[in-house]
């Protein structure tokens, strides 16, 4: 396995963290932490799943048949490897190279700062109430600030602001106007559709979908900012599991707005489809993409693209549905992955 790819996958594993998962286990089951310990070791060696897998996906609630469904950490950074060439990852993981490239699927304004003079700047924010500030690079909306123009006296004392090398800020964008349908589930977030594509021998594919949203008045969707994600159907073009958290705390109705979750409807199915089947394409050397896209009054439009795309979201465990994990899809593709 690639040491870069190899790296990402045990970011932020630590002892303590695991020791948490224990903790929590055992207040879940009652089962002996020493147990617990042991299967976790098992479940890593036999099915390539990490101790946050074990926990999020209840593996302690599973028997074999239902664990080798499941994608796991290992099995997808492995999967990565097969589909994602390594040297082409800068276009997904730089902000402003990305836009460049995918700029006609973006459906917003956006202002490189490199490229940018005071001048560019005020022309680009001028009959604009705010705009979103962004490093180059990040993960789970870190570093992205909402800058409101009438904050600063002038076009220079923001420009100024935005060239702080303290700041780490590398481009501008217009805020995206989201759907009514969208904006009704929780309005102070531009809520957003997860949707993972893989192309195999030329042709794009949909593996699966999920809808974020955001929470407690944030404006970013991500899990990691207190979010709420569902599994969603991009067929039937409506949300068709609870609510889930980063903390595995789950909602039958969104806890900031009361909306009902199962069974609500958003437009543009097709739309969706269609455009993130062709964004798969653009890319060649990297096959297997996480996209986020978010819904306009004119359609869908993406927000970024990561080419180290999750696995967790499709998997979140429901009370009333089967145990069964991606493995089936990626196999039905790819017959010759070997797990």
């Amino acid at each position: 396995m690639d040491l870069k790819y190899f790296s990402r996958v045990l970011k932020g594993a630590t002892f303590k963290k695991a020791s948490e998962v224990v903790n929590d286990v055992h207040k879940r089951t009652k089962k002996a932490r020493v147990f617990i310990v042991l299967d976790i070791l098992w479940c890593f060696a036999r099915y390539g799943a990490g101790y946050k897998d074990y926990s999020i996906f209840e593996f302690y609630n599973m028997k074999h048949a239902e664990r080798a469904t499941y994608m796991t950490r290992m099995k997808n950074s492995k999967l990565i490897t097969m589909l994602n060439d390594e040297k082409y990852s800068y276009i997904f993981d730089k902000k402003n190279v990305f836009d460049e490239r995918f700029k006609k699927f973006l459906g917003r304004g956006v202002l490189d700062l490199a490229n940018a003079d005071e001048a560019a700047v005020a022309e680009f924010v001028k009959d604009k109430d705010a705009v979103f500030a962004k490093p180059y690079s990040g993960e789970s909306g870190k570093g992205i600030e909402k800058l409101n123009i009438s904050d600063f006296k002038s076009s220079a004392e923001l420009y100024a602001y935005l060239k702080d090398p303290e700041k780490n800020l590398g481009l501008i964008e217009e805020p995206i106007v989201q759907h009514e349908a969208a904006s009704k589930i929780y309005p102070c977030a531009i809520n957003c559709f997860r949707i993972v594509t893989l192309v195999w021998k030329g042709v794009p594919y949909i593996i699966y979908a999920c809808f974020k949203m955001g929470n407690g008045g944030r404006y970013i969707d991500n899990l990691d900012n207190g979010g709420v994600a569902c599994h969603f159907d991009l067929d039937r073009g409506e949300i068709t599991g609870r609510g889930h958290t980063q903390h595995l705390v789950c909602y039958d109705e969104h806890p900031y707005t009361g909306v009902k979750l199962v069974g609500y409807k958003l437009p543009y199915m097709d739309e969706i489809k269609s455009l993130v089947l062709a964004a798969a394409m653009v890319v060649p050397e990297i096959k297997y993409v996480g996209w986020d896209v978010c819904l306009t009054p004119n359609g869908p439009a993406i927000v970024e693209g990561n080419d180290f795309p999750g696995y967790d979201f499709p998997q979140l465990p429901d009370p009333d549905k089967p145990r069964i994990g991606l493995i089936g899809k990626i196999k039905k593709l790819i017959p010759d992955f070997k797990l």
